[in-house]
């Protein structure tokens, strides 16, 4: 597909407008994380093949922590994932693939902090390791999660794909290596 240009210090929703309606989707309301990307681009990276910096303002108000836990609030480690997830999948949006948008999964995971009510901001860094394109788009990069500037988890081997309503197939789901 096209090339990224690099966006430096954009808001997501506006991007999301950009590429318009049949572009990947983004979840809506309370699960999209995203609010902010300081940094996009198809060079740089630990791998030299891209490079994805997105935000999350932290709202001690927000939803996950009134139940996860009541009497000791953090946010669920996984919606830390899903932030990457959807950082990837802005990501391949932002290159121009249309279609269905699936996190297809993770090799491996390190959690070594929390987000607690008191954070303000947490960071969403990715390393694109490589974009297959077939009749579906599928990217695998490297991840971070940082909280207020500290970095609380690692995952290796992110995995989204990108399919065109009509061909999605369920056997070819996710054995890219």
């Amino acid at each position: 597909m096209s090339a990224l240009a690099e966006v430096i210090d954009q808001d997501v929703q506006t991007l999301m407008d950009s590429v318009g309606g049949n572009s990947a989707q983004l979840p809506v309301g309370e699960l999209r994380l995203l609010n902010h990307v300081p940094l996009m681009s198809d060079k740089g990276g630990r791998y030299g093949k891209g490079q994805v910096v997105t935000e999350m303002v932290i709202d001690p108000e927000s939803w996950f922590f009134k139940c996860h836990f009541p009497d000791d609030p953090i946010m669920p480690g996984c919606l830390g994932i899903e932030g990457l997830w959807q950082s990837l999948g802005l990501y391949l949006a932002l290159k121009g693939f249309k279609g269905k948008g699936r996190a297809l999964g993770v090799s491996s995971l390190k959690f070594s902090g929390e987000v607690l009510p008191t954070a303000k901001r947490l960071q969403f860094h990715l390393h694109i390791r490589k974009v297959v394109e077939r009749d579906w788009v599928i990217a695998l990069a490297d991840g971070e999660v940082l909280v207020d500037g500290k970095l609380i988890y690692e995952a290796r081997d992110l995995k989204v794909g990108i399919f065109p309503e009509a061909k999605q197939s369920e056997e070819t789901i996710g054995e890219v290596k």
